[in-house]
């Protein structure tokens, strides 16, 4: 299974995540493009760190809400959501070609990734920013018990489905993410290494309320914000790698 993490979400003097200590040891970096996190330096720095240790790049892009670190919901017209994701998306596409590298993926960043998860006409509009980009770009959304309605409607715009699990997060019984206002919806390592465990040896999590939930998954998400899944980087990526 593919670890990818979320980074490049440094702004000026402001230092967010530890991207130099990650990057040796993933294979996806969702690079934020300036709405939520990042600006032309960080995105700068994060491309060249990814070319050195050969990663694939993803866009992060998000609603326009840098103050609220993309993490409150915005009413955008599905045209002001096609733009906003083009804008973004070509902002890191056009650095990536700098570095040599070229943009593989779209992974929407904080509450435009859990409403398009909720709500069946945000992901549609997401899927058609996709699928009416200049380049042949995958979307990475959520696995969810919903996953085969997903790859159905991405499937009518020709646009392939990355499905993506987390390493460190609650799940709800629906295959949801747990919101981080709730207590103990971010795992500590012994949770966190037993979700990845049971993800990779019998495609599942426990979910909140103690159900089991199946999931397929093709990517394991660590945050790079999160000090303890970056102190278990390595045994997890030891462990991606036997599965």
């Amino acid at each position: 299974m593919k670890l990818n993490c979320d980074l490049g979400e440094s702004f000026g003097a402001w230092q967010m995540g530890l991207d130099d200590q990650v990057m040796p040891h993933i294979d996806m970096a969702n690079i934020a493009c300036g709405f939520h996190a990042g600006d032309a330096d960080v995105m700068a720095q994060t491309l060249a760190l990814a070319a050195r240790h050969k990663v694939t790049i993803g866009a992060h892009p998000s609603y326009p809400d840098k103050q609220g670190f993309g993490r409150r919901s915005m009413a955008l017209s599905a045209d002001e959501l096609n733009n906003c994701l083009h804008y973004q998306i070509a902002a890191i596409e056009g650095m990536a070609k700098v570095h040599g590298l070229s943009l593989s993926y779209v992974k929407p960043h904080g509450a435009l990734y859990n409403d398009m998860m909720a709500d069946e006409r945000i992901l549609e509009s997401v899927i058609t920013a996709i699928a009416s980009y200049s380049k042949n770009l995958k979307l990475m959304i959520l696995a969810t018990a919903n996953g085969k309605k997903h790859q159905e409607l991405a499937k009518k715009h020709e646009v392939t489905l990355i499905l993506e699990a987390f390493a460190d997060r609650q799940y709800t019984d629906q295959g949801h993410l747990v919101s981080r206002k709730v207590p103990g919806s971010v795992h500590g390592k012994t949770a966190l290494i037993a979700q990845v465990k049971q993800l990779l040896n019998d495609g599942s999590v426990t979910t909140q309320s103690g159900n089991k939930l199946t999931l397929n998954a093709d990517s394991l998400c660590v945050h790079g914000d999160n000090a303890d899944g970056i102190a278990l980087i390595s045994e997890i990526k030891a462990l991606c790698q036997k599965s």
